[in-house]
């Protein structure tokens, strides 16, 4: 790519691979985490960096990725995200084993997930979604919640959460009732 797109804002990614995919599509630049080792070091400067530039969390759509996503909105909750979806981030080749990660991405992904980056909530906008809403919908306590949560997650591209989880999930990334309700309409058992 002549012109690669500049994304101004630093990325946080696991590690070297994921910085190498995203440079060959992307002028921008990276903080790595080194895997699923982040420290209280790394967490100050993802804040200085958030503070400077402003950050992206761009993680892994496995365990240890949302494992490291959630100590950083811990420490810095006006992070922006940027989701994967996990067919996204699979090998394309068969000698590539079985991990999973922005490393694998092609473009094409990258592009969905990054002009999908979500802002976090800001207090004082309208938050409208109850957990009565939830159930209606039957994100929590149906037989198949799981999969309606696992569909919305995709579709929105803010991740999987539990039931327990949703809400805040919902609430973090500023959804409406009414984005919620468009979603799963297109759900199909």
């Amino acid at each position: 790519m002549a012109n690669k797109p500049k994304i101004s804002q630093i990325i946080v990614v696991e590690g070297k691979d994921d910085t190498i995919n995203l440079k060959r599509f992307y002028d921008v630049e990276t903080y790595e985490t080194r895997g699923s080792a982040i420290s209280e070091e790394d967490l100050e400067r993802i804040e200085r960096l958030h503070d400077l530039r402003g950050v992206i969390v761009f993680t892994d759509p496995d365990y240890n990725g949302e494992r490291i996503r959630k100590k950083i909105m811990q420490a810095v909750p006006s992070v922006q995200h940027a989701f994967l979806r996990q067919d996204e981030a699979v090998p394309k080749s068969k000698t590539k084993g079985r991990s999973l990660g922005v490393e694998h991405a092609s473009f094409h992904d990258l592009e969905k997930a990054l002009s999908g980056v979500t802002v976090p909530f800001e207090e004082e906008d309208v938050f409208d979604i109850t957990q009565s809403d939830l159930i209606r919908l039957g994100l929590v306590l149906a037989e198949d919640s799981r999969k309606r949560r696992e569909f919305l997650g995709e579709t929105l591209r803010i991740g999987y959460c539990n039931g327990k989880n949703l809400l805040k999930r919902l609430k973090l990334f500023g959804m409406t009732l009414e984005e919620v309700e468009s979603v799963m309409e297109g759900y199909r058992a």
